[in-house]
């Protein structure tokens, strides 16, 4: 498992956090989420061999949150 942190400066409460969560833990090999508003930051770890970086951003966006580069 990686850990990996993720700016993502949309997020602004809770709602976004859970909506984030929500979006991300359905993807094969995520295995925990979580986020903080204050710091526009997703924490999640996940197994590299099942998921990838680019496909999180994507699940993210789905939900209106970017990733910053």
């Amino acid at each position: 498992m990686e850990k990996a942190t993720l700016m993502a400066p949309e997020i602004s409460c809770d709602h976004c956090i859970a909506s984030i969560k929500r979006a991300v833990t359905k993807l094969p090999g995520v295995e925990f989420v979580s986020g903080d508003a204050a710091a526009k930051t997703v924490t999640l770890r996940y197994d590299p061999a099942q998921a990838e970086l680019g496909a999180i951003a994507e699940a993210m966006a789905r939900e209106g949150y970017s990733v910053a580069r």
